[in-house]
């Protein structure tokens, strides 16, 4: 029996892929882009909080997501802005959002569009 903590196989990703080839993973993204975290005009999506948009073969949609800091005032409220964003997507059957905490979020996550609107370009 080992005494050391579960960590991943080595080479396993750390935040599991997305649901890239789904015909509704655009549609997805755009409605994640619809909701900001309120102290940062950037979109959560650009800003890499979302980490994994996985959609099943019925339409479930899990999304795996972090947020800037784990004492964010949204923390609450953020799940659910996401499920109202991505709900009324025609074909979406239901919306799970998980919130993790690891890996830890870090702004070289953001997209280039998010730091050059931020000024880190």
């Amino acid at each position: 029996m080992s005494l050391e903590p579960d960590l991943p196989m080595e080479g396993t990703p750390l935040i599991k892929p997305s649901s890239t080839d789904h015909p509704l993973y655009d549609e997805i993204v755009r409605a994640c882009q619809t909701v900001y975290d309120p102290e940062i005009p950037v979109n959560i999506f650009d800003l890499g909080l979302i980490y994994t948009i996985e959609i099943s073969e019925e339409n479930d949609v899990t999304i795996v997501m972090t947020l800037t800091a784990p004492g964010c005032p949204v923390a609450g409220e953020m799940p659910g802005w996401v499920v109202d964003a991505i709900d009324p997507v025609p074909g979406v059957r239901q919306v799970d959002v998980q919130l993790v905490w690891e890996p830890q979020w870090g702004m070289d996550m953001m997209s280039d569009e998010a730091r050059l609107e931020l000024g880190f370009m």
